[in-house]
């Protein structure tokens, strides 16, 4: 067996279902659910009628690298996003779809990674664990940089000694941000593009949250515009990843793409082709309505904006909580210790919510960045979450 294997941990939601196994919530109470960030919101019936329409493409194998049509789509997105150069993004040479980001960042690691030692993979702490994973099972050691409220939850990368710099291969940033939603700056991009040049590792973007904003004159800033203004027109060192999830309510197609550098999109294409993970075609059709629509996602983040008014509304006098610049979490800080305040709202109130420690690890000095948070997503009706955060708040009162 693969030795690596022994350095996975469990997955947050295995924790939190060890943690809630034992208790019993009171029986009165319907159940709320504000700990996984699965969209509850309808699907785009632009993308249903697509499947449906194209369900007889069952009977064919897809290939590798996806239809031109799709790739073309994206292509087309990602520029009108990103006010890229026009055609730079090339649909032949500088794209791949992709089922669900997450196999991506998991699978774009293992290519991304040359096995030597002290090799690393730097990433946020709180993280995505994919980022943790992919990095042991490539040879790696994961390398955590602390996003706390003293740097308004993006890592403090004036604070990495150079060894590290010189021994990172990869950088996952992931803006906006989950589980607290920041941003990353223009300067802070910069920044880390200059660091990518000058110790020629590849910077991986993670903007799988970057349609859910909630001020619509103010959308997050994404690594590919931040190459065109800088005239980098060939995205070197960079690559972006994106997924239909969160943007259009649609988790279950495990729809999404990566874009940059054309010289890294080439072996991952030959690494995907030994994989075995080509995007069914009737999902590829699915995809191509979403991606060139943008009513539902416009609609979709006016519903996020209401349930944040309405449950910040709530919960402010008891907590001490900001609306965020993007995604649907309130990244939530407890009045006891987060493990705990989970364990008694789920018995007390039957609502359920994300420890922060769990998407954490405790740093070499002592400092553990998701100790002491909650992750709520807000991805239940409006009504919903309004009855949740009267929970919470009865819950906090009642302490």
């Amino acid at each position: 067996m693969n030795a690596d294997l022994a350095s996975l941990q469990p997955y947050p939601f295995e924790k939190l279902a060890e943690l809630l196994g034992k208790l019993t919530p009171p029986a009165g109470l319907e159940h709320i659910s504000l700990g996984i960030g699965e969209p509850k919101h309808p699907a785009p019936e632009c993308v249903t009628s697509a499947l449906n329409a194209n369900v007889n493409l069952v009977a064919n194998y897809p290939s590798t690298k996806g239809g031109l049509d799709l790739r073309q789509a994206i292509a087309d997105w990602c520029t009108r996003r990103f006010g890229l150069q026009a055609a730079s993004l090339s649909a032949e040479h500088n794209l791949l779809p992709v089922n669900g980001t997450r196999e991506a960042i998991f699978a774009f690691t293992q290519i991304a990674v040359e096995r030597k030692p002290n090799a690393l993979v730097l990433s946020p702490d709180p993280f995505y664990q994919i980022y943790e994973g992919a990095a042991y099972l490539a040879g790696a050691t994961p390398y955590f940089l602390p996003t706390t409220a003293q740097n308004n939850f993006v890592p403090d990368y004036d604070a990495i000694p150079e060894s590290v710099w010189q021994d990172c291969q990869l950088l996952f940033v992931c803006s906006p941000n989950n589980p607290s939603g920041a941003v990353h700056s223009r300067e802070q991009w910069f920044k880390l593009v200059e660091l990518a040049d000058k110790y020629d590792f590849i910077l991986a973007s993670d903007e799988c949250y970057s349609e859910i904003y909630l001020d619509e004159s103010k959308p997050p800033i994404g690594l590919l515009q931040i190459c065109a203004e800088l005239g980098r027109h060939d995205y070197r060192n960079c690559v972006v990843f994106h997924s239909l999830s969160k943007r259009s309510n649609l988790p279950g197609l495990r729809s999404g793409f990566i874009a940059g550098d054309a010289r890294l999109m080439k072996p991952f294409l030959l690494y995907r082709t030994y994989h075995g993970c080509a995007m069914p075609l009737q999902v590829q059709k699915g995809s191509i309505a979403a991606w060139n629509d943008e009513a539902h996602v416009f609609e979709n983040r006016e519903q996020y904006r209401k349930k944040f008014e309405a449950v910040l509304e709530i919960l402010s006098p008891v907590m001490d909580v900001k609306m965020p610049e993007a995604s649907f979490y309130l990244w939530a800080p407890t009045p006891i210790a987060d493990d705990v305040f989970s364990a008694g709202l789920y018995e007390q109130q039957n609502l359920t919510v994300l420890p922060g420690r769990y998407l954490s690890r405790e740093t070499p000095d002592g400092l553990y960045p998701g100790a002491g948070y909650v992750r709520l997503a807000l991805v239940a009706t409006v009504d919903e979450c309004v009855e949740a955060a009267w929970r919470i708040r009865r819950y906090i009162e009642s302490l």
